[in-house]
């Protein structure tokens, strides 16, 4: 968020800023959410060169019709926008404009690429390097997000029961996931190589050297490199990411037969729903289409 100096130039406009932050902590946002949104009505007032409570609501219209239309803004960066934008202006400048009750992210039916296990082992086995290696395959072995992993603590590791207890995940929730022995020998394996008495994959230091007074972990930028790079050498040809691995994580555990439930518990969905999309994805699923479809093929 900015506004106009005497001059003409840009400063920052602290004030609003600091409301709008205070009133996200008081709606509970994580401070993740709370950045994302602070930077859209940033990028709004950027974009107009004013500050935002400067704008006006066919300002805004155009605005949204200018994102949707020429920069062809995703579905998810034009929710965040409008989410952001939205508080801001209902909770912290109390306007209660119509123009948010019009505005809608277009709908998308996609579905999630699913790897294969022979592909996740064919991709994993391309990293060279330990912490990656070591990171993806916690993510895809307890079907964590990409920061999950990233940011995974010392304390959140449970041997006894053998979970991964995740606080303030995505939503604020915390979650407890199953933690396989060998994902434990593993992430053993690699905090010896460093023993940060926090992170498991701590920041590392100029040359690569570990720094065990380091106060962040490792950029996830890092991991989603590394990643492109080890599928690009497997060869396997489908536009993954990183959070394809926890997509297989789900599809990989219905095909063995966990309960749908206890996938939604693991994966922190909070809607079985959302969960209910990987009983389309698995292959057991394609094999009862591709019998019947024989079946009705016999004979012509």
């Amino acid at each position: 968020m900015s506004t106009k100096s005497t001059k003409g130039e840009l400063r920052p406009a602290t004030e609003l800023r600091r409301r709008m932050i205070e009133d996200l902590q008081l709606a509970g946002m994580s401070e993740r959410t709370q950045q994302k949104y602070v930077r859209a009505v940033r990028q709004l007032a950027q974009h107009y060169k004013k500050s935002p409570d400067k704008i006006t609501e066919e300002e805004l219209r155009q605005y949204f019709l200018h994102n949707k239309n020429v920069k062809k803004w995703s579905r998810a960066g034009i929710t965040i926008a409008l989410c952001g934008i939205k508080f801001f202006y209902e909770k912290t400048l109390k306007c209660q404009w119509p123009i948010f009750n019009v505005v809608r992210p277009h709908a998308e039916k996609k579905l999630p690429v699913i790897l294969s296990r022979e592909e996740v082992r064919e991709i994993l086995g391309k990293l060279r390097f330990l912490r990656y290696r070591t990171c993806l395959q916690t993510i895809y072995s307890c079907g964590l997000r990409l920061r999950e992993g990233t940011e995974l603590q010392v304390a959140h590791i449970d041997s006894r029961r053998m979970v991964i207890h995740l606080r303030r995940g995505k939503g604020n929730k915390d979650r407890y996931v199953p933690l396989p022995q060998a994902t434990l020998e593993r992430l053993r394996e690699y905090w010896k190589t460093h023993r940060h008495p926090t992170w498991i994959f701590p920041a590392r230091g100029r040359g690569g050297i570990h720094r065990p007074t380091a106060t962040t972990p490792m950029p996830y930028c890092n991991v989603q490199d590394a990643f492109r790079a080890a599928l690009k050498e497997s060869g396997v040809n489908k536009r993954a990411t990183v959070h394809t691995l926890r997509h297989s994580y789900a599809t990989h555990l219905l095909e063995a037969g966990v309960n749908l439930r206890q996938i939604q518990e693991n994966l922190g969905h909070n809607s079985p729903q959302t969960t209910a999309l990987y009983t389309h994805l698995t292959e057991q699923a394609f094999q009862q289409t591709k019998d019947v479809i024989n079946k009705l093929m016999e004979g012509l």
